[in-house]
């Protein structure tokens, strides 16, 4: 147990660590900054922040918040992005144990933390990232069992899943008259059909939905306003991860059926 312990919390400040570097990345994204040269500073008085400032969530706390020197407020996003990739991180040690499947689950929400903040940001999702997680799939399925099923089943949520929010978007976007939902956002669709294969897809595009709605109704975002909506799609993913068999056994139980895929 001390040892499954140490693993969890090695795991966790691992997830806190990236979540920091990914959300700094995506910041200076914004400003056109490098991601990886240059000290980490207080964006409003560009004081270099100390080791101890930096220190992922703990840091924040420390602070209350705030910059040590100006008192300016520290941008909510990061604490928020440490402690959900940290989370995420230590949740897939604890369904798959260590092994390709929890680095596979590590690296897509890794991804999909990424394509949230860029979407925050900046409004713009670099395509790269898409890639990346696709090669993480391909590569995972490689080493898993059948691996030929499992990357049959993928492109076939894929296909699915993207082609098919294509066409409600390009439908949609001729009633709406404006554009309903970016490229990234299908490109994510796409992706997560290719991880998770056309049922839990389906839930995703069905749980992001609902997750998107309920935000737009409480940030009062009106008809033709901008609206990120990776970061929706990114927490329907992460519970459908977890939930999503569960989910879809008992629905298809009710009317004697087993899910096939």
């Amino acid at each position: 147990m001390l040892l499954a312990a140490y693993v969890s919390a090695l795991v966790f400040a691992a997830g806190a660590c990236v979540g920091s570097f990914v959300c700094c990345a995506c910041s200076r994204r914004k400003s056109g900054e490098s991601a990886i040269f240059g000290r980490s500073r207080c964006d409003s008085c560009g004081k270099t922040l100390s080791a101890a400032e930096l220190v992922p969530i703990f840091g924040y706390i420390f602070l209350r918040g705030r910059c040590r020197a100006c008192g300016a407020k520290i941008d909510p996003l990061c604490p928020v992005s440490e402690a959900s990739l940290a989370a995420g991180y230590l949740a897939a040690l604890l369904k798959f144990g260590l092994g390709a499947e929890a680095l596979a689950a590590a690296a897509l929400y890794t991804v999909l933390l990424a394509e949230s903040l860029c979407d925050v940001y900046t409004g713009e999702v670099p395509d790269w990232l898409h890639i990346f997680g696709a090669a993480v799939f391909f590569a995972a399925a490689a080493f898993g069992a059948d691996p030929v099923g499992r990357i049959l089943n993928g492109l076939l949520g894929a296909l699915l899943c993207g082609l098919g929010m294509l066409l409600i978007s390009l439908i949609a976007d001729r009633i709406m008259k404006c554009e309903t939902l970016g490229g990234a956002d299908i490109k994510l669709f796409a992706l997560l059909g290719l991880f998770f294969g056309p049922a839990k897809a389906l839930l995703t595009v069905l749980t992001a939905c609902i997750i998107g709605l309920i935000t737009a109704a409480v940030k009062k975002v009106g008809r033709r306003e901008p609206f990120a909506f990776i970061p929706c799609i990114s927490a329907a993913a992460f519970a459908v991860s977890f939930f999503g068999d569960f989910i879809i056994s008992r629905y298809l139980g009710l009317f004697g059926l087993s899910a096939a895929f």
